[in-house]
């Protein structure tokens, strides 16, 4: 596999600042590729080990006969640095996408994945599907989500799952476009169905001290900007902001009640990886654009190291078909005011 180690030395542009230097080591690495169309990375720390999940095909989506429904592969490493594949998750008749990993209340490993149907070529439905793991190498077999009454009409998508109290949070899309919740990761209920014009889809949750709620949302309408949602329990009731910023695989971990960091896919003229800083209010800064490209990247898994900043993606910046790549930031690069951005 491919590593890059870069060493940037930035001017900051504040004028009382101008001849004061700071040298930040940035790591890239391509971890995975093998000749699959690998994409829609995720991250969590396990039992002492670091777990990324993605989907796994030969192209984006199901357009063509001979394409393949995706599956959800696992890697594992006890470094961060050497990665072997502990799991290949597949389902007949279904593409599993989107494999977003959670650590449950009980203990337990899960995954919860997109399911989506095709028949002849022709998107038809889509079943949420999870499964669960115990130690990180043995997992169980993939399973349909279960809604309660009134909702879930066979198109629906919880497309990332938070924990919080014991309770996972999540935003499901398709049919409707609501928030939903689960004790188990299997049985889902209704929250709040959540008014947003714009075409809202993918969504992730977090939470304040105060137990309010966040949602950062993508939105594919005429703008694409995406939106940010604040809400008091019960979470029955929420204050939308347009962001001004298009979004695409949004993920945001808080790293205060006033701070966060974002990453998201560039919607700009080009497509790239991009994370942010971000505070309570939704507004971004630009701090970094990551070693990506080739029209389809990015959605990203997160995790704090130390004093790093992990992030897992995809990218086919350096092939016709998309690799997943991990990179190490020092954390930080997101403290204090942003007064420049960094370009790889």
């Amino acid at each position: 596999m491919k590593r890059i180690s870069i060493v940037i030395f930035l001017s900051m542009l504040i004028p009382v600042l101008a001849q004061q230097r700071q040298d930040v080591n940035i790591q890239v690495e391509r971890i995975w590729s093998n000749g699959e169309y690998c994409s829609f990375a995720s991250m969590i720390k396990y039992h002492g080990k670091y777990y990324i999940s993605f989907r796994e095909s030969d192209s984006h989506q199901i357009l063509k006969p001979e394409n393949k429904n995706g599956k959800a592969r696992v890697l594992m490493s006890t470094d961060g640095e050497s990665w072997q594949s502990v799991a290949l998750i597949d389902k007949e008749g279904f593409d599993l996408r989107d494999p977003k990993m959670s650590i449950m209340p009980d203990g337990r490993m899960m995954i919860l994945m997109g399911g989506s149907i095709y028949k002849n070529q022709k998107f038809t439905g889509m079943v949420p599907h999870v499964v669960f793991s115990s130690d990180g190498e043995h997992f169980s077999s993939p399973e349909p989500v279960q809604f309660s009454d009134g909702i879930g009409q066979g198109k629906e998508w919880i497309w990332r799952l938070t924990w919080h109290k014991g309770v996972g949070y999540g935003v499901s899309y398709g049919s409707g476009f609501m928030l939903v919740k689960t004790t188990d990761g299997l049985h889902y209920d209704l929250v709040a169905r959540l008014d947003m014009p714009g075409r809202p889809g993918e969504a992730t949750v977090g939470f304040l001290s105060d137990e309010t709620m966040a949602i950062m949302v993508r939105r594919d309408g005429d703008s694409k900007n995406g939106a940010w949602g604040l809400s008091k329990p019960p979470y029955t009731q929420w204050q939308w902001q347009d962001m001004d910023v298009p979004l695409g695989g949004p993920d945001f971990m808080m790293t205060s009640d006033s701070t966060m960091i974002v990453a998201s896919r560039s919607l700009y003229s080009t497509e790239k990886t991009m994370l942010f800083k971000g505070d309570i209010r939704g507004k971004l800064e630009e701090v970094a654009i990551l070693p990506s490209g080739g029209d389809d990247n990015s959605y990203t898994g997160m995790i704090i190291e130390g004093e790093q900043l992990w992030v897992t993606y995809y990218s086919k910046h350096e092939g016709p078909k998309a690799s997943i790549y991990l990179a190490k930031l020092p954390l930080k690069l997101f403290d204090g005011p942003i007064t420049s951005r960094w370009f790889y």
